[in-house]
């Protein structure tokens, strides 16, 4: 029966791509994160770099974080050099740090502007784009690629309360899928979940902060390298 569902589930998922596409994938690291945590699962990448290599012709799967670069270590510079080294492309920016009413140490990076520009950037040379975010500050950004003849997925997730995704991101989207049904295709087997280790980026912590709905600010919090890395 277990079988089965997995079957239905890549089924459901297939139609919704056409096996000669040219694929680009963009991936807002910290929003990702946050949902994956709040779904009780850990992403493997090596995993999630098969699955979209599966839904076409992939030719560039982008990864954007933000990094706090005046330290000597970063607990996410471990990730951020092997997914530089295992078929992502990596762009990141400086985190700024402030303190906020409530005196709590919080770090702030806005990675919008790389992203969009990289997705028009690549409109001309890809079939379908996807996602990996809920901020509905890319609606405008989906329209505009749907205007160059680009189809666009969208991967977030509704099955929590509330949904992680805007709901303008989701109607603008050619088609929605939902991370929750991708868990079985691109969690990392066994163990914790980063949630449960405390395994997380430093941009992507469990003080995940999104009452500006913009999924860019992080409470400070003590921190290991990803889980999916120490194996």
């Amino acid at each position: 029966m277990k079988s089965s569902g997995k079957s239905d589930s890549r089924k459901a998922i297939e139609h919704l791509f056409y096996p000669d596409e040219k694929v680009a994938m963009f991936i807002d690291g910290a929003n990702l994160y946050a949902a994956a945590k709040t779904l009780g699962f850990d992403i493997d990448y090596r995993k999630l770099l098969r699955w979209a290599g599966q839904r076409g012709r992939l030719i560039r799967a982008f990864y954007y974080t933000a990094l706090i670069e005046d330290q000597d270590y970063t607990p996410i510079r471990p990730l951020v050099d092997w997914l530089d080294y295992n078929g992502y492309t990596m762009v990141t920016k400086p985190a700024k740090e402030f303190i906020d009413a409530q005196g709590r140490k919080k770090i702030k990076g806005n990675i919008d502007i790389e992203l969009a520009i990289d997705m028009m950037e690549m409109c001309d040379k890809v079939d379908h784009v996807i996602l990996f975010s809920g901020d509905g500050d890319f609606r405008r950004l989906l329209e505009a690629a749907q205007r160059k003849g680009v189809r666009v997925s969208v991967v977030s997730t509704i099955t929590t309360s509330p949904p992680m995704i805007a709901d303008e991101l989701r109607r603008q989207a050619d088609q929605f899928i939902d991370l929750n049904s991708l868990a079985e295709f691109i969690a990392r087997d066994g163990g914790q979940s980063q949630s449960q280790s405390q395994s997380r980026p430093v941009s992507q912590d469990q003080g995940f902060n999104d009452d500006e709905d913009d999924g860019d600010e992080f409470d400070e919090a003590p921190l290991k390298a990803p889980a999916f890395l120490r194996g």
